[in-house]
């Protein structure tokens, strides 16, 4: 009864059908002031940004940035769409402690409730000078991030630490600006220095593009080798101790040659002067990120002291250097864009990244970093798990440039079926597949380094960026070697499933072989990585340093997967003796001769199991055997890794 008469209550009200049609629709927000499209006109005023990165404990960098020239209702971005990860990484949830004043008196402001790297501060009528205080926070544990920053060593990267006006080109608007670092420590960069004054070094106004592809590192110890004067390239090394910067001079005369080696493929290039810049800790993660005129990297504490014991990732350093010419100078059409907060597309990253990874490894071999023998290991590991990998029967190359943006490096829990970033290193066998087969069609006389020279040596000493497209990089290649290179590029790109690309394996006079046994680089990659890899074998990859015995890969479908295993799952026990690497090679090896499966105890969500690994194939590592008479005159793979004279 009581329902009914509200009921009939309600409907007594006059206009209450469409009171309640009225409450009942959403009503969408009041859009905010559109934010300027970056246009190629210079910014009337200049960004002074003062960076004090001396709370090393903390991890903290204090920011303040003072703009003069402000428009009346500005809008300050945060870069968003970094360079060189092709991708939305900026991070702007590092920020904090955020404020806006004129003349020392605060600002109210809001951050656009659409784009959320962009803040609108209430400027008062007539002021023009704008400053801006806030903190970055650095990653105190690797929960929170990779660490870019120890307690020897900081490297700064300038996207991180700059807000910039909406409206221009980034080339378009200057920076001044300046470092507060501890004072004992030194410094590196590609920026050129003005003065220093106590623990304050001020560099050169530049562009905040300029700015932005030019990082920092800092530290307690540094130790800088020229590698070519006369074209002003050093390698800046920054280490946790002094020791860790003695290199002999057969490795540096391998990093010397990398310069060499690099000039004579591309006959030219597009800086004024080029830095290496180089941290050794155990504390900052393996890491490169190229840049136009250096490049920012991270590699084990061991670089120099273990030369011999750890060839692996040594092609880091040439791949960086190969992007100056492909990537910073040359650059897909789709990957320019005009200041940082334009979506990039990364159609062609099998280029800028994929070929940038052909000619890394080759570099790597023609310099003297590696052995010959060093990199066809390498070639062995990629044909190896190209062949297996079982995520290529649904989805492409092409599809794979994609995942920078899709996930910017969260780990996955099945990455051969889910596939990731494919471009790079199944697109270095597209590439050594293309190479062999023009030197093949040309009986020699020709080569991909040909399309190196004549693709990115162009206009040699030029530093402003030329675009490229994909019937660009067709064009080029037919003017070297007449052929279909649009079908050529197309199939292996855009299409999907097995085989893998090992043509340029077997015209380059080899074969993909297995071998109880692992090679050097296979040896080297445990080391470095502090990892068991039965890759090839039951399907695992296992974490040895921070938790021993846990799995940080499963290969779908292996007999891993078949045993219920997954990522994060821990061994404890294997056969009934506790977990080791060397037990559970042990174990496998065993497995070979008899038919009762492995007997795994794990633990898995704080619960113990036992699993049984029915798998009998033995330790299984690829390596590469040659073939005789199989590589025409000039298309081995020993001619593509010979140094160039």
């Amino acid at each position: 009864m009581r329902s009914w008469l509200m009921t009939m209550a309600w409907f007594c009200i006059p206009g209450a059908s469409a009171l309640a049609s009225a409450a009942a629709a959403p009503v969408l927000p009041a859009s905010a002031a559109p934010i300027s499209p970056p246009r190629d006109i210079p910014y009337p005023g200049e960004i002074r940004l003062e960076v004090d990165a001396r709370d090393v404990a903390h991890r903290i960098v204090h920011v303040h940035e003072r703009l003069n020239g402000v428009p009346p209702r500005p809008v300050l971005l945060y870069p968003k769409w970094i360079p060189g990860t092709h991708a939305p990484e900026g991070p702007i949830d590092r920020l904090a402690g955020i404020t806006f004043s004129v003349d020392g008196r605060a600002l109210p402001w809001v951050r656009d409730p659409v784009e959320v790297y962009a803040f609108r501060p209430q400027m008062p009528a007539g002021a023009r000078t704008l400053d801006v205080h806030f903190d970055y926070h650095y990653p105190t544990s690797d929960k929170v991030g990779d660490a870019r920053t120890s307690e020897n060593t900081v490297m700064l990267e300038w996207h991180d630490l700059v807000l910039y006006p909406a409206g221009h080109y980034a080339s378009q608007i200057s920076v001044s600006a300046s470092a507060d670092l501890p004072v004992d420590w030194q410094q590196a960069t590609a920026l050129e220095r003005e003065s220093t004054d106590g623990a304050r070094s001020t560099y050169r106004r530049v562009s905040l593009e300029t700015l932005i592809d030019s990082p920092l590192y800092a530290g307690r110890y540094l130790k800088v080798f020229e590698l070519d004067p006369a074209t002003r390239v050093r390698l800046d090394v920054f280490a946790d101790r002094p020791d860790l910067l003695e290199a002999s001079p057969e490795v540096l005369t391998a990093h010397r040659a990398l310069v060499t080696q690099a000039y004579r493929l591309f006959r030219s290039r597009h800086y004024e002067h080029y830095d290496f810049l180089l941290a050794l800790s155990e504390a900052i993660p393996f890491s490169g990120l190229e840049h136009h005129q250096s490049s920012a990297d991270s590699s084990t504490a061991e670089y120099f002291n273990d030369w011999a014991g750890t060839p692996y990732d040594r092609d880091l350093l040439p791949h960086e250097y190969t992007h100056s010419w492909n990537g910073k100078f040359r650059r897909p059409a789709d990957l320019w864009t005009p200041s940082y907060e334009i979506p990039m597309q990364n159609s062609l990253l099998w280029v800028y990244e994929g070929q940038t990874q052909y000619w890394g490894l080759v570099l790597t071999a023609r310099s003297g970093l590696w052995t010959t023998a060093q990199a066809l290991e390498q070639w062995a590991e990629l044909a190896a798990f190209y062949s297996s990998q079982a995520g290529r029967v649904w989805r492409s190359v092409e599809d794979t440039t994609n995942d920078e943006i899709i996930n910017p490096r969260r780990p996955q829990s099945w990455r051969d079926w889910q596939r990731f970033e494919d471009y790079y290193e199944e697109g270095a066998l597209i590439w050594l597949e293309a190479d062999t087969l023009i030197r093949e069609r040309s009986g020699g006389r020709h080569s991909l380094d040909d399309f190196a020279a004549a693709f990115f040596g162009v206009r040699d000493g030029s530093t402003t960026p030329l675009t490229y497209t994909f019937e660009d990089i067709v064009k080029a290649l037919s003017t070297i070697e007449p052929y279909d290179w649009a079908a050529f590029l197309r199939e292996r790109i855009q299409g999907v499933g097995p085989p893998a690309p090992l043509e340029g394996i077997t015209r380059g006079g080899y074969r993909l072989v297995w071998s109880s046994e692992p090679n050097e680089q296979e040896k080297s990659r445990e080391k470095v990585r502090k990892r068991t890899f039965l890759i090839y074998s039951a399907g695992l990859e296992i974490e040895e340093k921070d938790d021993p015995g846990t799995l940080t890969r499963v290969v779908w479908n292996s007999p891993a997967f078949k045993a219920g295993l997954t990522e994060g799952t821990r061994i404890v026990a294997v056969d009934g003796d506790p977990y080791s690497a060397e037990r559970l090679k042990q174990a496998l090896t065993l497995a070979a001769k008899v038919s009762a499966p492995i007997e795994l105890i794990v633990r898995r969500d704080g619960r113990f199991r036992v699993l049984e690994l029915d798998y009998h194939g033995g330790l299984r590592y690829p390596h590469l055997e040659k073939v005789s008479g199989a590589a025409k005159p000039g298309a081995s793979l020993e001619d593509i890794l010979m140094p160039r004279s």
